[in-house]
């Protein structure tokens, strides 16, 4: 019996792209519901009710929040580009809006991943899916479309939620493989690819590239969708270097592990043999023995291992019986010809193992290996794969990989450049550009800190824009995913050349609340490889060092009436004169807490959040009652200390790389303080009428001017906020006495 979780149609063929430049609304509506179809109808695998509720990874959450997921980012971003005019769910749009992203793979269980924690019925879930259905074809019924759809267009929301759906198409499916087999029913029209051609490669030739310049990076003008990641561009001359022809398959991985791949320290990276001790790991995630292996589910689940579930015979030495595989749905004889599932530092082990001269593609490599990546339209780029032959295990063409071989090779003579699985890269994630879109200005930049590393080409689940030339992925090195890799080597190991690669390192040292700086543990020793080393893209992360936070506390403590203290008398000034109820306040861009430490004088519960948390670590410590003692820049000694008469337990803390709706809608005042040391102050700007009550007030401070003209104006007139005054405020600093433009609105809608 299917699962009733559908509010469209069961399906699992997607569309291609609409190209932006020349759509119909006939067009954008057919590509939204198939990208909200297949997302459903791979729910429709799970036996029952129950299953949604449980957590197959550890480090994930329970299946009903992905369920959910997509509709809420669908509902948060057309609110913000104000298209949808009113919320459908707060409480959905707030539970289901934030997932996870895990420090390290030992972290502990999040409280939302079982437990006591409340989550709604499955029912619930299906009709507030079913709503924003509804609502979605009603904006693109009623709304003009303006062509060509740039990143300026309200429509962009709208592409925006449809390919965040097919993201999670994605990330669900690597979820339900890891559900034990009795909790999942493979779809009638779910086909696995051959496990074999009939032709078994055997040997995976390394092909030689010549040198060459290279280039890539989406030009903003591009008639698609695309992440702000992509955009930008990337230059450099990639030296001469050898790749396999094939993705490193199963069959080869045999090999590594029957060599003790696994239990030999020397193969692995500091990081990935940390991470491989605490895992117990023998074998890829999707390898099933008999063996018991440590299974890394969650909750009810911590016991559950897939190696539990076939039986005899196990102890046989034929890899064909000691071996099976984890397909979405189904454990089967292992497929040796498909590419191997691994993370980063299972990857990197096999390169070490082949020789010291072995290791994984750069991005810029496997951007040259692509050959001829031209198309005629934005239709064939982005559906397509930009080749001529568009012969790849993508797009749903099949529901697993594929044999290696059993598409055609490229100009070059590489197989599965795109598709089958994504592929494992040497570079850590960084931007092209600083830049972020307003809508989304944290999709990315969070992942900019050297934690994360690219993969590209997508992989056999992959559609939309994620298929595109374009694409960039990102994940924590441990990370489980539809992912493989395969060899490089450079052809002239010694040659002072060859030490100097195109690999991406982030060099940005990234303070964690609650963590302190981690080290940077780098893919590649940098006495042998030396990759390109740039502080990363994320302007937030500049702020994280002790000079940064030295410079803070100079600034907010080392003046009498220094800049918090300004503020935060104008703030209490304005709340008496306007009557307001001195219930809650927000600050946004709390600093060292000065400033809101100072408004628990006025108000009862006050919400300080800061995007940096080397700041907000020290907010907290003072907070604490601890001082902190400062030498200025003059040679004079200041300490940053708790001012008299504040009510400390008034104030909470909150690290937030956006406003997310956990804030809540029902502030009396807002301030925001900060939008200097953002990339994008509209993004903080766009909720402020939503957060705050109807009759409170909204101040925005800008030091530099920046957001005291139109663009300000602009953007809080359109969400309901009147401005009711605009005053210069005075304080002190190292300069002697600075001006910050003060803008006061008040919510009267």
């Amino acid at each position: 019996m299917l699962l009733q979780v559908l509010t469209g149609r069961l399906t699992f063929t997607s569309l291609i792209p609409p190209d932006l430049s020349n759509c119909t609304k006939r067009e954008l509506r057919k590509y939204f519901e198939n990208s909200y179809d297949l997302n459903e109808s791979l729910f429709t695998s799970l036996k029952d009710e129950s299953v949604f509720y449980r957590c197959p990874d550890r480090l994930r959450l329970p299946l009903i929040f992905y369920y959910a997921h997509t509709a809420v980012v669908y509902v948060n971003k057309l609110i913000l580009a104000g298209l949808l005019k009113d919320r459908l769910n707060f409480e959905f749009e707030k539970m289901f809006e934030t997932g996870v992203d895990e420090m390290s793979w030992d972290d502990t269980e999040n409280n939302r991943m079982g437990g006591l924690y409340k989550w709604p019925e499955v029912g619930a879930t299906v009709e507030y899916r079913r709503q924003v259905r509804a609502a979605v074809l009603r904006i693109i019924d009623d709304t003009p479309l303006k062509l060509p759809i740039t990143m300026a267009s309200p429509w962009w929301a709208l592409l925006m939620g449809m390919e965040h759906e097919r993201i999670h198409l994605e990330t669900s499916s690597v979820l339900i493989r890891q559900l034990p087999v009795a909790m999942v029913t493979k779809p009638k029209e779910w086909t696995y690819a051959p496990k074999t051609t009939g032709i078994v490669p055997q040997q995976n030739r390394m092909l030689r590239v010549p040198a060459q310049e290279v280039s890539f990076g989406k030009p903003r003008d591009y008639p698609a969708y695309g992440w702000d990641n992509e955009y930008g561009s990337f230059a450099c001359s990639v030296p001469a270097f050898e790749c396999s022809e094939f993705l490193v398959t199963n069959a080869q991985f045999l090999q590594f592990i029957e060599a003790g791949g696994y239990n030999r320290s020397e193969l692995w990276t500091e990081e990935g043999w940390r991470w491989r001790n605490f895992r117990q790991a023998n074998h890829p995630m999707f390898w099933v023995c008999g063996s018991g292996c440590k299974g890394d589910s969650g909750s009810d689940l911590a016991s559950y291992s897939h190696c539990y579930v076939m039986p005899e015979p196990y102890g046989n030495q034929s890899a064909d019986l000691k071996y099976k595989y984890r397909a979405m749905f189904d454990v089967i004889d292992m497929p040796w010809v498909w590419p191997v599932d691994v993370n980063f530092h299972e990857a990197r082990a096999f390169c070490a193992w082949k020789g010291p001269d072995f290791r994984l593609l750069a991005e810029a490599e496997h951007n040259v290996i692509r050959g001829n990546q031209e198309a005629t339209n934005a239709v064939t780029v982005n559906g397509a794969m930009f080749t001529k032959r568009n012969n790849f295990n993508h797009n749903l063409k099949f529901g697993s990989s594929s044999p290696v071989n059993m598409h055609d090779a490229n100009d070059y003579g590489f197989y599965d450049v795109f598709g089958n699985v994504w592929q494992w890269c040497e570079d850590q994630f960084n931007g092209l550009c600083g830049e972020t879109h307003w809508l989304y200005d944290d999709f990315s930049t969070p992942f900019y800190d050297g934690k994360h590393n690219v993969l590209l080409g997508g992989s056999w689940i992959s559609t939309g824009e994620e298929t595109s030339r374009f694409s960039r992925a990102w994940f924590r090195r441990h990370f489980l995913q539809h992912a493989g890799f395969r060899l490089a080597r450079t052809v002239e190991p010694k040659t002072e050349q060859w030490t100097k690669l195109p690999f991406r390192h982030v060099d940005t040292q990234v303070f964690v609340l609650g963590h302190g700086v981690e080290e940077n543990l780098a893919s590649l020793p940098h006495d042998k490889f030396q990759p390109h080393i740039e502080p990363s893209t994320n302007l937030h992360y500049q702020y994280e060092t002790p000079l940064a936070l030295k410079g803070l506390l100079e600034q907010e403590f080392g003046f009498k009436k220094s800049f918090p203290v300004a503020v935060a008398d104008l703030c209490a000034d304005l709340a008496r004169n306007n009557g307001l109820q001195p219930r809650s306040m927000l600050w946004i861009g709390a600093g060292s807490g000065r400033g809101p430490m100072l408004m628990s004088k006025t108000f009862q519960n006050v919400l300080a959040c800061d995007l940096v948390a080397r700041f907000l670590d020290t907010a907290m410590y003072i907070q604490k009652g601890n001082d902190v003692t400062v030498i200025m820049e003059n040679g004079n000694v200041t300490t940053a200390a708790l001012d008299k008469d504040v009510k400390s337990d008034r104030v909470v803390f909150k690290q937030f790389t956006w406003i997310p709706n956990e804030v809540g809608l029902d502030f009396d005042m807002t301030v925001v303080t900060f939008l200097e040391r953002t990339q994008q102050p509209k993004a903080w700007l766009v909720r402020l009428s939503e957060l705050t009550r109807r009759g409170g007030l909204v101040i925005v401070v800008s030091r530099s001017g920046q957001w005291d003209g139109p663009a300000l104006k602009g953007t809080l007139q359109d969400k309901g906020l009147t401005c009711i005054e605009s005053t210069d405020l005075p304080f002190d600093d190292v300069t002697g006495n600075a001006t910050a433009t003060v803008t006061v609105w008040k919510h009267v809608q």
